[in-house]
């Protein structure tokens, strides 16, 4: 099989040939048919998440069909189409897992990360943190759910009873919440790169009644602000956005350094929180809510072997929704 590999952070995804590997205990093998381009592929690839392992194989927006089972896997058949996403694993015994928030376990490993994602033919997955897709989605489709979709959902709770809903960044993460919160009947405000007119008539498309550029303010106060985009200025930004007692929610997992700022900005009961992965419970809401809307994902496939340009691409903010790598099986 084939498998596109960072072997040091800041040089290039290497195309590499290797054994189709064998599942373990409470492993399935999947074939893989798509795998989303996250913008935390772009970190691990710049080496701007200490905790990853390399060489790796990035990609934890998979979704394949499983083709070999384990010993232990009772719950999974063969040809089940599934998805993986960036939680792999966790150790089920610390404070944080039995409480309902294994997203926090020290233990925890990511895919794509401390383990080989899906930019490859083949994986393996511990079946315990696999979600069975509907039928609904094609491969490439279904494969932005898995934390595009799954994050935005997390920040989206996080963010509350929101009826003025500020975006950051609109991407792929964007797209999607953007569709749950007006099915929800919120209204959204989208803030994009300055001068990104593209973007903001996406924005307009999926139901946003305001788009501008990110260094400008709002119309009117926001009862919430979601930050996608990976900039640390926009906290403070945000945080002037926000009405007395509104809340600002950072859902990336890196983030440039958040300049000092006066504390009258936060002063009235505003609240900065952060979001950190993901959990099973949120997986299996959001895929029941995804149905529901239904959310439509705009995805762009680009061949496996053209993950560098995916890559670059999103960096150039040149991706509209999300760009999915597809393998030459699909």
């Amino acid at each position: 099989m084939y498998a596109m590999a960072i072997s040091r952070p800041g040089e290039p995804l290497l195309r590499e040939q290797r054994d189709v590997p064998e599942p373990g205990p409470n492993q399935v093998r999947i074939r893989i048919r798509a795998c989303g381009v996250c913008r935390t592929d772009l970190h691990v690839a710049d080496g701007e998440l200490p905790q990853c392992h390399y060489p790796i194989v990035p990609g934890h927006e998979v979704i394949g069909e499983v083709d070999r089972l384990g010993g232990n896997v009772g719950d999974l058949g063969l040809g089940e189409r599934v998805g993986v996403p960036w939680l792999a694993s966790t150790c089920g015994r610390c404070r944080f897992c039995l409480s309902g928030e294994e997203n926090l376990c020290d233990q925890a490993q990511f895919t794509g990360c401390h383990v080989d994602g899906g930019y490859q033919d083949f994986m393996v997955a511990d079946h315990r943190y696999c979600f069975r897709i509907p039928g609904d989605y094609s491969n490439a489709e279904a494969a932005p759910l898995m934390c595009a979709g799954l994050i935005g959902h997390r920040a989206h709770r996080m963010a509350g009873a929101a009826e003025k809903l500020g975006i950051y960044g609109f991407g792929a993460a964007a797209h999607i919440l953007a569709q749950v919160a007006r099915f929800q009947g919120q209204r959204i405000y989208a803030f994009t790169r300055p001068g990104d007119r593209d973007a903001q008539d996406f924005a307009i498309e999926l139901g946003a009644e305001w788009a501008g550029d990110s260094d400008t303010a709002p119309p009117e106060p926001l009862d919430a602000a979601i930050l996608f985009a990976p900039v640390g200025s926009l906290v403070p930004a945000a945080l002037e956005a926000v009405r007395k007692g509104g809340r600002v929610i950072a859902a990336g997992i890196h983030m440039s350094e958040i300049p000092a700022f006066p504390y009258t900005l936060l002063w009235g009961e505003r609240m900065i929180r952060s979001v950190a992965n993901l959990t099973r419970a949120d997986g299996e809401d959001f895929l029941r809510i995804a149905g529901e809307v239904p959310i439509k994902t705009h995805v762009t496939t680009l061949p496996l072997a053209d993950a560098n340009e995916a890559l670059n691409r999103m960096r150039r903010g040149e991706i509209q929704g999300a760009a999915v790598l597809v393998t030459d099986q699909s």
